[in-house]
């Protein structure tokens, strides 16, 4: 849901990409930034997400950059609270290892992770889930979603 006409943030701030997020910004922000890390590969993950681009930094990390304004909130957020929720949680999540300032005509901080290899939990709702009902597939209990789901409750 958006919020309202007035707030701080529109639809139109939501949804706009309002910078060109490409390997070649991202190999120049780690080159100076994390210097220790220059010389590590950088390609886009086949599945980047909307409110961030993500980026293989080498074959054990990653780098997420926030794509509008609207989403670089949450870098700090993470950075603050992931490292104390992984330890009570009963799957991995992604620890931030480094997080980056505005350069190169980015404007927002961004982060470096290290990777954790998995799959999309899942790509397309089914018809019969709703998020908003809190009913969970069988299929994903079986694979330990649910346990990871109540974790946080």
């Amino acid at each position: 849901m958006f919020p309202k006409s007035g707030n701080r943030f529109s639809k139109k701030i939501m949804l706009k990409q309002e910078v060109t997020i490409d390997t070649a910004l991202v190999s120049r922000l780690v080159a100076t930034q994390f210097p220790r890390w220059k010389d590590l590969a950088v390609r886009p993950v086949a599945s980047g997400g909307w409110d961030n681009r993500t980026f293989h930094l080498g074959d054990d990390m990653l780098v997420r950059l926030p794509s509008a304004a609207a989403y670089s909130l949450q870098v700090e957020k993470e950075h603050r609270w992931l490292p104390r929720l992984a330890p009570l949680l009963p799957l991995p999540v992604p620890v931030p290892l480094a997080m980056g300032t505005p350069a190169d005509n980015y404007p927002w901080h961004w982060s470096v992770y290290r990777w954790i290899e998995g799959r999309n939990s899942r790509p397309a709702w089914p018809s019969s889930w709703s998020p908003c009902n809190g009913s969970i597939p069988p299929a994903d209990r079986r694979q330990g979603s649910t346990t990871f789901f109540e974790a946080d409750h």
